[in-house]
């Protein structure tokens, strides 16, 4: 039997695997990462979108 998880943990889970697949992979994009991420942990687009404003660097540029 199939264990559902709440949809935050499948967002902290796919954080973490984001932050350690960027650093193990500095040469993939962002998008790609996102896409892989969603597909992973059956992310909903805006939980996508969310995580994609937390990694992009131009978004916390804006923000210091």
């Amino acid at each position: 039997m199939a264990t559902i998880m709440p949809a935050s943990e499948l967002v902290r889970r796919a954080a973490a695997w984001l932050a350690e697949q960027r650093a193990l992979y500095p040469e993939k994009s962002l998008a790609a990462l996102l896409d892989e991420a969603g597909m992973r942990f059956n992310l909903n687009p805006l939980d996508a979108a969310a995580l994609g404003r937390l990694f992009d660097p131009a978004t916390q540029e804006k923000n210091d």
